[in-house]
């Protein structure tokens, strides 16, 4: 059995939605953030040193880290939802893949933590001009790549997705970004109609 250790509003949502689409029984343990601090609770470092989410037991093994654990659940349960190795399309979903922890979460959660800082009065000049470069060039390019798309890779529902999934759903429901990204609101449009996704931001609402 699979165990998720969920905390609200994190990038569980990631491994939840995917345990809900492959449609492997599991057992969730949620944890909520603080409510002054907006951290995760003490009792999380109970499960892993980091004290962070998501993390999963499986076997008898603690795993964290959402992209190993989206891999490993799928080369397990689910191996339909990424390309096999010997194909021309697993080179792109491996990049994707790493491009949603790395390339596409930085400049994310810049944003994010600049504009708390500036409402408070802080005043961040260097790290405000730096973090909207990025996020231009970052959010630019995907904006541009998915042209025409409705998945990351091989036109099909992929783990790739699972892992972008939820960045982009901060960024068009925290950061609001505008019109200039119509490409990547119907992007993140094309994954909420799946049932599995509904079905995880429910379980989430409801926790």
């Amino acid at each position: 059995m699979i165990v998720l250790h969920h905390l609200n509003q994190s990038r569980s949502l990631r491994i939840l939605w995917l345990l809900e689409e492959i449609g492997q029984p599991y057992t969730l343990k949620p944890y909520y953030r603080d409510a002054t601090t907006n951290l995760a609770p003490p009792e999380l470092k109970n499960i892993h040193p980091l004290g962070k989410s998501p993390v999963i037991e499986l076997d008898g093994k603690v795993i964290a880290e959402s992209g190993a654990i989206v891999e490993l659940l799928i080369q397990r349960y689910a191996p339909h939802l990424a390309p096999q190795p010997h194909e021309d399309a697993y080179i792109d979903y491996l990049q994707w893949v790493h491009f949603a922890e790395s390339s596409a979460m930085v400049p994310y959660l810049l944003k994010v933590f600049t504009a708390i800082e500036m409402q408070k009065g802080t005043m961040l000049t260097f790290l405000d001009h730096y973090a909207q470069v990025e996020f231009d060039k970052v959010f630019g390019y995907l904006e541009q790549y998915l042209q025409g798309k409705r998945f990351l890779v091989d036109n099909r529902l992929t783990g790739a997705d699972f892992m972008l999934g939820f960045v982009i759903y901060g960024l068009v429901y925290k950061l609001k970004i505008a019109d200039q990204y119509p490409n990547i609101i119907q992007y993140l449009h094309n994954l909420e109609a799946f049932p599995s996704w509904q079905r995880a931001l429910k379980i989430e609402k409801d926790m």
